[in-house]
């Protein structure tokens, strides 16, 4: 809840999310920022422990750019979060 309410004020240049969070789960703050009209398009990287492919087919159908298993590829992980902010940086 507080990162959707930090979302008003500070656009990050991607979101790295979890499906297991307190109060919210990462499903249901994804498909709230895909509706927001002022953070719909910004990354969002999913990682999470919860590998099925229904967990990984539901997250893409809400937007979700990547789905990544845990445990991750560091290198990975890096090479996704720049791939995202360089092409947030020329759009």
């Amino acid at each position: 809840m507080d990162a959707l309410q930090q979302l008003q004020d500070i656009k990050p240049d991607c979101i790295l999310l979890d499906v297991e969070m307190p109060r919210m789960d990462g499903f249901e703050f994804a498909r709230n920022v895909r509706v927001d009209e002022g953070t719909k398009a910004i990354p969002i990287i999913m990682i999470t422990s919860r590998t099925a492919d229904k967990h990984r087919n539901h997250a893409l159908e809400i937007g979700v750019n990547e789905y990544m298993g845990k445990p991750y590829q560091e290198d990975q992980l890096l090479a996704l979060i720049k791939r995202y902010t360089q092409e947030r940086a020329l759009a």
